[in-house]
C-alpha cells in the first residue's frame, strides 16, 4: 500500500445531456493524487475543472448522459460503492470540498462555529460539545479567531469566510481537500494570506490537496505537480518546477507567455482563437485549431506522450519521445 496514491483516476467521463446535444466536460482524464501532495489543475473556464470535482464527489446534476471509469481511494474503487456506503466512506471522510464561492456554501442564518461542526456531527456522531472543540481547534489551524465561532457569514469579510469554508472541509480529518478557485473572488493580499495558509496546514497534517484554479500565479505558490486541462483532457501532466520553467505542450507554452512577469523584456502575449465547444469536440487534437505548430497528423486525436521523466505531453510532436 506504501507505493499505492491516494487517489487514482482512469478513464474518467462525465457528459451532461443537453439541448444542443451531449457536453464532454470530462472526457477520459487519467490522473493520480498522492499523499501529502499538491496537485493543481489548471486550465481556461470551462474546460471542465469544475466538473472533475463534481464527478470525483459524485455531486451530480440530473441530465448525466455518461459517467464512467475509475476512481480508486487507497486502492478501493469509489465508483463500485453505491450511492449510502459513498456518502458514509468517502465524501467528507475521505474526499472534502472548497467550493468558489465562499457565501453560497454558507447558511446565513446559522453561526459559523455550528456550521463548521456540523460534518463531524453528521459523518461521525460525535455530540455537540466535542464537535464544538474540535471546530475551535481547526478556526485556529485556518487562521480564524475562536471569538468568530458565535459570528454569522454576513458579519465575516470575503478573506474569513473561505476560511470558515476551509475549516469545515477539514473538520473531519480528510485524506484529500478539493478546492475549486477558492481565491477567485478576493483580492490579492488575502490571496497570499490564503495559499501561506494551504502551504501550512499541507505541511503539518499531511493533507493532500488538489486546487482547481486558472489562476497560473497563484497555483505555483502550492503546486507539487501541474496537470493542465483543455477541452474536457489533461493535455500536460509535469512536475510543477518542470510545468512553470519548461512546459511542453504548444498550449502549455502560449498560457506561460502570456502571464505578466517581473523583469520581463518581452509582453505577454494573448492565445489566439476559441476553445472549442465540448457539445462538438473537434476529432482530432482539441488544440490544433489554436495551435502555431498544427501538422498534418493533429487530425487524429493524440494519446499522452513521455517527454521526460514524470512529464506527459498530449500532443504528436512528441511521438518520438523527448522533446520534439
Amino acid at each position: 500500500m506504501a507505493d499505492t496514491p491516494l487517489l487514482a483516476i482512469d478513464g474518467l467521463n462525465l457528459h451532461y445531456r443537453t439541448g444542443n446535444g451531449v457536453v464532454r466536460a470530462v472526457d477520459g482524464i487519467d490522473l493520480t493524487v498522492n499523499r501529502g501532495e499538491a496537485l493543481v489543475v489548471l486550465g481556461e473556464s470551462g474546460c471542465g475543472k469544475s466538473s472533475l470535482a463534481k464527478a470525483l464527489l459524485r455531486v451530480l446534476p440530473r441530465n448525466i448522459a455518461r459517467f464512467d471509469g475509475r476512481v480508486a481511494i487507497d486502492g478501493m474503487d469509489t465508483m463500485a460503492l453505491g450511492e449510502e456506503r459513498f456518502r458514509r466512506e468517502v465524501r467528507w471522510q475521505r474526499i472534502s470540498f472548497v467550493m468558489q464561492a465562499a457565501m453560497n456554501a454558507l447558511n446565513p442564518v446559522v453561526r459559523v462555529g455550528e456550521q463548521v461542526a456540523e460534518p463531524l456531527r453528521l459523518h461521525r456522531g460525535v455530540d455537540r460539545s466535542r464537535a464544538a472543540d474540535r471546530a475551535r481547534a481547526v478556526f485556529e489551524l485556518v487562521g480564524v479567531p475562536a471569538g468568530f465561532l458565535q459570528r454569522y457569514p454576513f458579519e465575516l469579510s470575503g478573506g474569513m469566510r473561505q476560511r470558515v469554508v476551509l475549516a469545515m472541509a477539514l473538520i473531519t480529518e480528510p485524506d484529500l481537500v478539493i478546492l475549486d478557485e477558492p481565491t477567485s473572488a478576493l483580492d490579492v493580499l488575502t490571496q497570499a494570506s490564503i495559499m501561506n495558509r494551504l502551504k501550512a496546514i499541507k505541511r503539518e497534517t499531511g493533507t493532500a490537496f488538489m486546487l482547481i484554479t486558472h489562476d497560473v500565479a497563484t497555483s505555483s505558490e502550492i503546486a507539487d505537480r501541474v496537470a493542465l486541462m483543455y477541452a474536457g483532457q489533461i493535455v500536460e501532466h509535469a512536475p510543477a518546477e518542470t510545468f512553470f520553467t519548461e512546459p511542453a505542450h504548444p498550449y502549455a507554452r502560449l498560457l506561460m507567455a502570456s502571464v505578466p512577469r517581473l523583469r520581463q523584456a518581452e509582453r505577454p502575449r494573448s492565445i489566439p482563437g476559441e476553445p472549442p465547444s465540448l457539445a462538438a469536440p473537434p476529432a482530432g487534437c482539441r488544440f490544433a485549431e489554436r495551435c502555431p505548430r498544427r501538422f498534418e497528423r493533429c487530425a487524429d486525436d493524440p494519446p499522452a506522450f513521455r517527454v521526460d521523466r514524470r512529464h506527459d505531453a498530449r500532443c504528436w510532436l512528441f511521438a518520438s519521445g523527448g522533446r520534439p
